[in-house]
């Protein structure tokens, strides 16, 4: 079994970004610009590496690859965006490794491409990139190209030994065990072990209702491969696990003027295999509240009202700044209820919002982050 921090680590002492692997700061897939310039690279490395995986990490410093990390990034629905954009699309796997030095909320994004030995090209228009369009590495950029000769096979042995390099082994796991006890005490951490095998090392603010158990500020984590399953500073989560396998059901607090109901957003099973395997299955299981359509094109115009007046960078009254607490996710509830231009709303709002205060801003990226499951769903 691979231990994704070490991987990355042997993939950042090659330097300077190549055919098999890019780097990058951040990734912004929720427009059109950020989402195809994502497909762009995927399709090169998918074309460039016909007999190896092929990686991109995200979070880290071009200039002196100086680990920095990002949010952490529900990857559950990536694979239906590959799959809608992409002819012979690869099969995509992004995951979230914790690395010591980082905050609580940041990770380091690691995006595998698996091969699969036919020309990935895109589906259709997107951005400034055209349907049908074949792009290739040369170098660490993605080019265009005219495809009329045999992909070459010229990293494999080069991937095969990195890979090989970042094995984990027995003193790697239980030191990622007692780091995750350690600094997670406080909140309620444990640990089991699946298969004489896997660890798994979860935390969260304990909290029973009607002898139901829910956690917050909860914290997930595979140890073997150092990936963060799952990590969320405000949604509650129910886990339920057994000798094989390892449940997560992810909950959402959604409704209007105080009337909020906690609703069943997504159902995470991980299997663990007697092979010393593993798989990963996820569920949507939200079903989008409806609420009186004139109640909602009030609470609409007030939240517009609010985003001109921080447009203009004027000063809000007392009830304006408590709705704009407010302001993410009653603009995501109109969109669930059909007001389409209300996400348009939500994403213009982005900047004011993160200028505004980090609360605020957590708020809209939580709105982003349950949108973005329906929509791929």
């Amino acid at each position: 079994m691979i231990n994704k921090r070490l991987l990355i680590k042997h993939l950042l002492a090659h330097n300077d970004e190549n055919s098999f692997y890019d780097k990058k700061r951040k990734v912004d897939i929720s427009h059109k610009e950020g989402k195809a310039k994502f497909l762009k690279h995927i399709c090169a490395l998918s074309n460039s590496n016909p007999k190896n995986n092929s990686f991109i990490v995200i979070g880290v410093q071009d200039e002196d690859n100086n680990i920095t990390g990002v949010d952490f990034f529900d990857d559950s629905k990536i694979q239906n965006l590959i799959n809608a954009y992409l002819t012979n699309p690869p099969i995509v796997q992004y995951e979230n490794i914790s690395f010591p030095h980082l905050s609580d909320d940041k990770v380091v994004g690691l995006v595998t491409i698996r091969p699969t030995g036919q020309i990935t090209s895109l589906r259709k228009n997107i951005w400034k990139y055209y349907g049908g369009s074949v792009f290739f590495r040369d170098g660490s950029m993605s080019m265009p190209k005219v495809f009329d000769i045999e992909i070459k096979d010229v990293n494999s042995k080069i991937v095969e030994a990195i890979e090989k390099h970042a094995q984990n082994n027995i003193e790697h796991t239980l030191n990622g065990v007692f780091d995750f006890m350690n600094n997670r005490k406080d909140y309620n951490a444990q640990y089991k072990v699946f298969k004489e095998y896997f660890v798994v090392c979860w935390a969260g603010q304990k909290k029973v209702v009607k002898e139901d158990v829910f956690y917050s500020r909860v914290d997930i984590e595979l140890i073997n491969e150092q990936v963060r399953l799952f990590f969320s500073a405000l949604d509650e989560v129910s886990i339920d696990y057994n000798d094989s396998s390892f449940k997560i059901i992810e909950y959402v607090n959604l409704g209007l003027q105080g009337s909020n109901k906690y609703y069943q957003l997504e159902e995470t099973i991980i299997n663990f295999e007697d092979n010393a395997q593993y798989s990963i299955e996820t569920k949507l299981l939200f079903k989008a509240p409806q609420f009186d359509k004139k109640v909602l094109h009030h609470i609409y115009n007030t939240n517009n009202a609010i985003l001109e007046k921080l447009k203009k960078g004027m000063l809000l009254t007392e009830s304006e700044s408590i709705d704009l607490k407010n302001l993410p996710v009653t603009y995501l509830i109109c969109y669930l209820n059909n007001f389409d231009e209300a996400i348009h709303k939500l994403t213009e709002a982005k900047p004011y919002l993160k200028e505004y205060n980090s609360k605020t801003y957590s708020l809209y990226k939580e709105a982003i982050r349950i949108l973005r499951k329906v929509k791929y769903s």
